[in-house]
């Protein structure tokens, strides 16, 4: 028996608005936030990866890395609080990929496009983002994220917030 109707697309989309909007807004607190406990960011370093355990990523945060790149960012002797870091997030493509009508899990997949300026430079970030999304006291949350940019074979200066 079905415990969960399929979420309406609308609903998706308003999460991943929301998600890329906490980006956007260096929100990082609360965009943190919509993460499990065990939820991981990861971004693989080749199109093919398989998993960020044994393989090199460009990187592959679990939520205690989430929570160190935060008090970096935020200890007012961090050299980030020298320049901002600015950045729009375009999404498109939005599709719920696969729903699990017992819990209400799901994996849904969109394209992207960021861009971030920082000291005086602008970076351009195009690709696909893959969510795997967990139903908890009635609302979403992120159990992973992986970002397949679509040169992420390519050198790749220093990322300096997340895509």
């Amino acid at each position: 028996m079905s415990n969960f109707q399929r979420p309406g697309l609308k609903k998706i989309e308003t999460f991943l608005y929301r998600e890329s909007g906490y980006l956007d807004n260096m929100q990082l607190r609360q965009w943190i936030d919509m993460f499990t406990a065990s939820g991981d960011y990861w971004m693989p370093v080749s199109v093919d990866q398989q998993d960020p355990i044994n393989h090199i990523s460009i990187f592959y945060d679990d939520r205690d890395l989430m929570e160190i790149r935060l008090r970096h960012l935020d200890n007012p002797r961090s050299h980030s609080k020298d320049f901002s870091i600015r950045s729009s997030h375009v999404l498109a493509n939005i599709c719920i990929d696969e729903f699990n009508e017992v819990n209400g899990d799901c994996t849904v997949s969109c394209n992207f496009q960021c861009i971030m300026y920082s000291r005086d430079q602008q970076e351009i970030f195009a690709g696909r983002c893959n969510y795997q999304l967990v139903m908890q006291d009635g609302h979403y949350m992120i159990q992973r994220k992986r970002v397949d940019l679509i040169n992420c074979d390519a050198p790749h200066g220093s990322i300096q917030s997340y895509v």
